[in-house]
Parts: C-alpha cells; structure tokens; sequence
C-alpha cells in the first residue's frame, strides 16, 4: 500500500476482525465479504450495533447490485471488487477516511442506490 498507509493488523475470520478492532482501533478496515463463518456483512452490522467509528471497505468478487446494496445497508463505506483492487483500493481508502463512500464503478453502474 506504499508508505501513506500502515498496516495494523491482519485476522482470519468475523471474530476476530471484532475482537481486532476493539484492540487496534484502525481508521480503515478492508474486509473480504465471504471469506468467514461471520463474514464481512456480518462484522460490520456488529460493529456498526457496537457504536465502532471504524470506516470498512468491503473487498469482494461479486459485481451484483444486491451485493453492493447489502454492504451499504450493513454500514460499509466502500465497495471494491477484487480483480479491481490493484486500481480501486487506494482510491476507497481516501475516499473513506475524507467521510465519503466508495463503490467500484463497475458496481455502481449497476447499483440503483449507491
């Protein structure tokens, strides 16, 4: 991510993506929506129920309207799919951070409510 962004840590599952946040308190979270048992969607309704600041980008494979509408609906910030991280995920990071959301233009092409 070069050298404007640090990297706090790194988890495994829903869980301890909660538990992390609590302890690291990090500005950004970049989360992969179906890689756990509670996943990313999940994480971030449970840190939205827990009043956590935290600003979370969703990193998916899924270009479905649906999908980005969910994540919306959950709290995420942004939306970035994978094969456009390379270009789109430091793009979102600052979009976050300066208060707006993100959602990859492939997505929102298709997306009635973004």
């Amino acid at each position: 991510m070069g050298s404007e962004f640090s990297v706090v840590g790194s988890v495994g599952d829903g869980q301890s993506l909660l538990e992390a946040t609590q302890a690291l308190k990090p500005d950004v979270i970049v989360a992969e929506i179906s890689k756990w048992v509670l996943n990313a969607i999940g994480a971030v309704r449970r840190l939205r129920a827990g009043h956590h600041n935290v600003r979370v980008i969703i990193l998916s494979i899924h270009e479905e309207p649906a999908f980005v509408a969910k994540a919306q609906k959950s709290g995420a910030r942004g939306y970035v799919l994978k094969r456009r991280a390379g270009f789109d995920l430091i793009p979102a990071i600052h979009e976050v951070l300066e208060g707006s959301q993100f959602v990859c233009p492939r997505s929102v092409r298709d997306s009635v409510d973004v």
